[in-house]
């Protein structure tokens, strides 16, 4: 999710969603489990190939907008996954056509969109992302100015792992994601050490045993993130971000900065005439939404189509304004 990416999971078997897709989207006469919310014949919308980035709410995202693409426009879906900046070279390639949530990312944004205008922006998703420090909300009722960022080297003891040297234990997440974490740690004199916990999946499971067992933990979070609805973390916040603070690694030492996350695409495909483009242009909904189907993803374990058909069973005003204006 920072410039993520983001944020992701051990949560998304990624190949195994990806070969889910391609199969659902082979065909409108693929058998669905319930009746689709409309049907349109196959072939009039083509191939969309999208980006399938390694964190639950894109997945949210994913699995909404895949639906809809094949059972309202006819389109065959295959998806792509792979970390959110190699998603970037993938779209400028043309090996795919879409990246539905995109983090910032405002060096590739330069050279992709504005020098070589092989990519253009498709429109806000809605969702606001807002990265940042978190610990478990016992924590706070324990030691009440640890929220401080100024008071963690007094409790630095507190977060040693064997992995951590010495040091307190900062938890980021999926090392794919672009995070800053390390760097600021440093230069505001920090006595932390960072330690990757691999996926989206494990950080989620790493904060939600911290508060049920009362144990010591600090690290890279974020929203939109299901997990917020169901464990109050806390949110340390650092010095505030200015446009340019986190520009040089030597540097940096001020908090991440908040995104107005946003969709991207090939200007071919943009210009293709597809109506897939224009309900992916509309495609906009709220982080509260986001959170609903990612909940049904990673805590009901519904399948992609299941989490989609039930979210857009429940918001029909709101996705009937996204497909493509007819006639």
């Amino acid at each position: 999710m920072p410039a993520l990416h983001r944020r992701g999971p051990g949560l998304i078997l990624s190949l195994v969603l990806a070969l889910a897709l391609t199969l659902a989207g082979c065909g409108a006469g693929a058998p669905a489990v319930v009746a689709a919310p409309g049907t349109q014949p196959a072939g009039t919308c083509g191939a969309v190939r999208i980006a399938d980035n390694p964190w639950v709410g894109y997945t949210a995202d994913l699995a909404v907008v895949s639906y809809l693409l094949r059972h309202e426009l006819g389109c065959t879906v295959t998806t792509k996954a792979e970390g959110q900046a190699v998603s970037w070279k993938s779209l400028a390639d043309g090996k795919i056509d879409v990246i539905l949530e995109n983090w910032g990312h405002d060096g590739l944004r330069k050279q992709y969109v504005d020098i070589q205008k092989v990519i253009v922006e498709a429109g806000l998703t809605g969702n606001k992302g807002v990265i940042g420090w978190y610990i478990p909300p016992w924590m706070v009722k324990t030691y009440p100015d640890i929220v401080d960022y100024r008071n963690l080297n007094k409790y630095a003891h507190l977060f040693q792992t064997p992995a951590s040297d010495g040091k307190g234990q900062f938890l980021d997440s999926d090392p794919s994601y672009q995070t800053i974490d390390g760097a600021v740690l440093q230069n505001l004199g920090l006595d932390f050490k960072v330690v990757f916990s691999g996926s989206e999946q494990a950080t989620i499971t790493a904060f939600a045993n911290a508060e049920k067992q009362h144990t010591p933990l600090i690290g890279y979070f974020y929203s939109p993130q299901w997990l917020l609805s169901q464990v109050k973390l806390v949110h340390i916040p650092l010095p505030v971000y200015t446009p340019g603070c986190d520009a040089d690694a030597k540097k940096v030492a001020c908090d991440y900065q908040p995104y107005d996350l946003d969709k991207v695409t090939t200007r071919a495909f943009a210009e293709s005439g597809s109506p897939a483009m224009e309900l992916i242009k509309n495609f906009q909904w709220t982080n509260d939404d986001q959170n609903a189907v990612a909940a049904d993803l990673t805590v009901a374990k519904l399948s992609q189509d299941a989490a989609a058909r039930k979210w857009l069973d429940a918001h029909r005003d709101v996705w009937q304004k996204w497909l493509p204006k007819r006639g």
